[in-house]
């Protein structure tokens, strides 16, 4: 529900480049959310039509506002708890050619599933609730704990299999969790970065992981990870990417560094290893049961010929690979 938005401040809220983020000059190079430009809520609402109520803390009743097409139809104040409700419906009704270039339902649903759950395991302090034709589709508790947020959106299985990770190298703090080899997956799609909660991909994160789970993969698998990397706004530039999904650092190596520790160190634990010993021990053990069971039970045909007599050709079965060599 959030702290809400005073009353003075909902209608401005509408308005394009309208931030509650920039005060002065120097929040420009501290900014850790999405963005501050103030373009989203003004462009859904003027394409779509949009209900706000919202309270903060300080006043007795909370304010409503309908907005429709962009132009605002309602504001009265209403009954409501502390926090801000956005209701989006019909959207595109008034741009029919855009609706056009929607794509499939179960398209368009994966896409907002997917928005929705990066900002699920980014967030783990708010409870979200995403529902898709009366079936819940995402729902988490909101109690600050990523493992329950990861355990109800990927499942039981993947819950048991994770590690929580809290490593600091100078100015950087990595935390998340990382997944034990048993739950590699086939591609990289389940490694998901975060940098001051914001999704990205790069390739420094991802050759870091890939690193750092060198020698206790198979080839072709890719360890599971959630990972937030907390570092000074000052020390990147998000502006690179039109959809904000790339960055560039002032510290590359730094930054590699601090994951690839951070990672190393949440997998290689002492129950970890012991696990990775084991599993190695039975598979050496397998090989040598196999080849002493082929040996003993697998005959050997011996045929022999003299110049004066004819022997029949004779099977022999082999008691044991070490014997033959014991016999005098």
């Amino acid at each position: 529900m959030g702290t809400g938005i005073a009353k003075d401040d909902m209608e401005f809220a509408f308005e394009r480049h309208a931030t509650s983020k920039i005060r002065k000059a120097d929040d420009l190079q501290t900014v850790k959310s999405m963005g501050f430009r103030g373009e989203a809520l003004a462009s859904i609402a003027a394409i779509a039509n949009v209900e706000i109520i919202s309270k903060t803390d300080g006043e007795e009743t909370g304010n409503r506002i309908v907005v429709e097409g962009g132009n605002i139809l309602e504001n009265t104040e209403a009954a409501s708890q502390k926090g801000t409700t956005i209701t989006v419906s019909n959207l595109f009704f008034n741009t029919p050619v855009r609706y056009k270039f929607l794509k499939k339902d179960f398209t368009e649903a994966g896409y907002i599933e997917d928005a929705v759950t990066r900002i699920a395991l980014a967030n783990p302090s708010i409870a979200i609730k995403l529902i898709n034709g009366n079936k819940t589709i995402i729902q988490t508790t909101g109690t600050g704990d990523l493992k329950n947020v990861i355990y109800g959106i990927y499942g039981k299985d993947v819950a048991e299999g994770i590690k929580e990770v809290s490593y600091k190298y100078e100015d950087i703090k990595v935390e998340g969790i990382v997944g034990k080899p048993e739950i590699a997956r086939n591609n990289r799609s389940y490694q998901l970065f975060f940098v001051n909660k914001r999704y990205i991909k790069d390739k420094t994160l991802t050759a870091a992981a890939e690193q750092a789970f060198k020698g206790l993969l198979t080839i072709g698998k890719y360890g599971f990870l959630v990972l937030n990397i907390e570092i000074e706004p000052k020390k990147i530039d998000v502006n690179v990417h039109p959809s904000k999904l790339e960055i560039r650092w002032t510290e590359e190596q730094k930054v590699f560094k601090a994951v690839y520790h951070a990672i190393r160190e949440g997998l290689l634990n002492e129950s970890l290893i012991q696990e990775s010993e084991n599993i190695e021990e039975k598979i050496e053990e397998n090989k040598v049961i196999n080849v002493q069971e082929k040996i003993e039970e697998e005959p050997i045909k011996v045929e022999v010929e003299n110049q004066e007599e004819n022997f029949k050709t004779q099977t022999i079965k082999m008691p044991s690979f070490i014997n033959i060599f014991n016999k005098k």
